[in-house]
């Protein structure tokens, strides 16, 4: 079998969550969005669900119906979006909770939608969504009135903790909200792990459930392993791979496993990147190319059937920092290629 298999383990997902819910103190949501950054959302979400989870996070009208058809009438469904243009019969049908950026979206949220939740999204300083304080003041009372579900910002710096933004960014949300009876929500897995003052009503963990950073405790939740197709004696003087960016300096044994960047294996890693056989660890050689990679197993006494990208050994993390980019880029980017396989549900 050539195919490489993605092992997705739910038990160590719904623990993360579980471990966040704690250090939050409070009532803890979970962001699905993107197909739960790449992990299947009909799988993850009734994990989290089953362990507690009672409010759920997208990104778009369109991902919150597909969600609601797996999850049934119970949780709230938050959309971050809020109410575009088009999305009226969306919300309506699937009972979903924009959350208001804008006047603009205020008003065709009660005109399209009348008597219908919503919540608010304020800009306490990320200037990406939200309602900036001018914009804030104009609209509150009114707003306020009609019962928000939720009111809400999102911290830009939370993976730095020491960084000046982060206290900025809660006087501002605090300036914004205090004394209102709405619940309120700032802190995502970041922000939880900043400390209690960040965590308000209701928390927000996204990438912390998955196994990345800057949830350091996190339990690893992917396992990639990659089928070897071939082994091949290479001698000095030999290039693998396209351009010639390797030559062999001695003789090698080289394997050619079975992914690439077509299943979301970014090109950029390859000069820095490692693979594992068992507790061997084994490098990368040469360009990643669309579905094969070249492998060093010289040191191996027996050519291994497969090799470990992701797992116990190296993180999505670890990835990303030899991609130059970040673990929420490798999970999402992971391809439909793989054999998926859920365990520990």
């Amino acid at each position: 079998m050539t195919q490489a298999r993605l092992s997705i383990d739910l038990s160590a997902l719904r623990a993360n969550w579980h471990t966040l819910a704690e250090k939050s103190r409070t009532e803890t949501g979970a962001v699905v969005k993107a197909n739960a950054y790449g992990l299947g959302i009909d799988k993850v979400a009734p994990a989290l669900a089953a362990e507690g989870a009672r409010r759920f996070f997208v990104a778009i009208a369109e991902e919150g119906v597909a969600l609601r058809r797996i999850l049934g009438p119970g949780p709230d469904i938050f959309v971050f979006s809020g109410h575009m243009a088009g999305d009226a019969d969306l919300l309506r049908e699937a009972r979903l909770i924009p959350m208001i950026n804008s006047i603009d979206q205020m008003l065709r949220h009660v005109e399209g939608l009348p008597g219908s939740p919503f919540g608010i999204q304020l800009d306490s300083g990320m200037n990406r969504l939200g309602m900036e304080p001018a914009e804030w003041s104009a609209l509150r009372d009114i707003a306020l009135a009609q019962k928000p579900q939720l009111v809400m910002s999102h911290l830009a710096c939370a993976d730095e903790p020491c960084h000046g933004m982060n206290p900025h960014q809660l006087r501002a949300f605090q300036d914004m909200t205090d004394g209102i009876d709405a619940p309120r929500s700032l802190a995502a897995t970041g922000g939880i792990l900043l400390g209690e003052d960040y965590c308000f009503d209701i928390t927000r963990p996204g990438i912390g459930l998955y196994g990345g950073l800057p949830f350091v405790d996190a339990r690893p939740v992917v396992t990639l392993s990659i089928p070897v197709i071939q082994v091949r004696e290479v001698e000095p003087g030999e290039s693998v791979g396209y351009g010639n960016s390797f030559i062999a300096r001695t003789p090698m044994r080289v394997a050619t496993i079975a992914g690439g960047y077509a299943d979301g294996i970014l090109r950029g890693m390859g000069p820095n990147a490692y693979v594992w056989a068992g507790e061997t660890r084994c490098k990368i050689l040469g360009r990643i190319s669309m579905d094969l990679i070249g492998v060093d197993v010289s040191h191996l006494e027996q050519p291994p059937e497969a090799l470990e990208l992701l797992g116990q050994h190296q993180s999505i993390d670890t990835l990303a920092d030899w991609a130059g980019t970040i673990g929420y880029e490798i999970l999402t980017s992971l391809g439909t290629r793989y054999a998926r396989d859920y365990h520990g549900a």
